[in-house]
């Protein structure tokens, strides 16, 4: 503590505060690119002592806003939900459509080795190639056997 200033003295008189006018500056570009059209204002407080402090305004620091989605999660996790549960569905019919052409080419398959296999069994009755076992039931004629009636 100052021993000319005690704390305990009251004030004679307010103190005064002075604005001053902000100064206009003319601005030429090819000389100043970068500056400002006006200076801040400086503000000056005469003290009771006579003291004078000068100084800039500082506005207090704001917070800055939180930002919020514009989406809301929610909105979002259904919106997911319902892309994931139309893909499980298409690949469900997918597969029941791979299942359902699986089982025609089988069964095409199928008919196609009878066609082939029937027809390579008319192929040899209607040839009639006696090289091989030949059996006449009406007749009951067992070649092979030798069995006569």
């Amino acid at each position: 503590m100052h021993p000319e200033h005690p704390t305990h003295a009251p004030l004679e008189r307010p103190p005064e505060i002075h604005h001053p006018a902000p100064v206009k500056v003319v601005q030429a570009d090819h000389l100043m690119p970068g500056q400002p059209a006006t200076v801040a204002v400086v503000q000056s407080i005469v003290l009771p002592d006579g003291r004078v402090v000068t100084g800039y305004a500082v506005e207090p620091a704001k917070p800055e806003p939180t930002a919020k989605p514009v989406v809301s999660r929610m909105a979002v996790n259904v919106a997911l939900g319902g892309v994931g549960f139309a893909a499980v569905c298409g690949g469900l019919l997918l597969l029941t459509s791979f299942i359902a052409a699986l089982t025609a080419l089988v069964q095409q398959l199928i008919i196609l080795a009878a066609v082939i296999f029937g027809g390579f069994i008319g192929v040899q009755v209607l040839s009639g190639s006696r090289g091989g076992t030949s059996v006449n039931i009406r007749k009951a004629v067992f070649k092979r056997n030798h069995f006569r009636s």
